[in-house]
């Protein structure tokens, strides 16, 4: 059982006959009345998104997803494969399915694929990706006693905004959950 109090992004749980994952959350706590906990939840089967807001002692099952470490190979067009690294079974998943941050993933890379009872709803990238820098401008000198940033395109063609110092051929890390910069490689 997992308590509305303890969700954080990512728990699966059931909840009316369906399984869903929280994506957000907020703890709430206003001056006057009871605390509560604002959620954005994403229903696994179907894929859509809801705003739900719950009291901190509401109990639901827990939902057991399975986590499979498999290897992404290379798409086509709509349709991503994907190697299991146990049966090197390939297995196509539609781009829908794939989520905004695995715009960060290159050939090649294990990642974490999620089911529930067979059904693929989705794919975690790791953590942090080393990429390269394929275009930006050159920065300039001076002027910054601020975080000044520039937009950079990486080799997945993903575009975030990294520091001034950063030039074409760079190699920096990335957090693949919030799509920043985090540092040269």
């Amino acid at each position: 059982m997992v308590t509305a109090g303890d969700f954080r992004n990512g728990v699966t749980f059931e909840m009316d006959g369906n399984v869903v994952q929280i994506i957000e959350f907020q703890h709430v706590k206003p001056g006057k009345g009871a605390a509560f906990v604002r959620t954005k939840i994403r229903n696994v089967i179907t894929g859509s998104v809801v705003e739900k807001t719950f009291s901190p002692t509401d109990k639901f099952p827990t939902a057991f997803v399975e986590r499979k470490d498999m290897q992404y190979l290379y798409n086509d067009g709509d349709l991503y494969y994907f190697m299991d690294n146990e049966t090197y079974e390939n297995i196509p998943i539609n781009a829908d399915i794939l989520g905004d941050n695995f715009k960060f993933v290159k050939e090649n890379t294990d990642v974490k694929v999620l089911s529930y009872k067979g059904n693929i709803f989705g794919v975690e990238p790791p953590f942090f990706m080393e990429l390269q820098v394929t275009q930006t401008d050159p920065g300039f000198k001076g002027n910054t006693a601020t975080n000044t940033t520039k937009p950079a395109t990486l080799e997945t063609g993903a575009v975030i905004n990294v520091p001034l110092f950063i030039d074409e051929g760079d190699m920096i890390r990335v957090d693949t959950r919030t799509g920043e910069y985090m540092e040269r490689a």
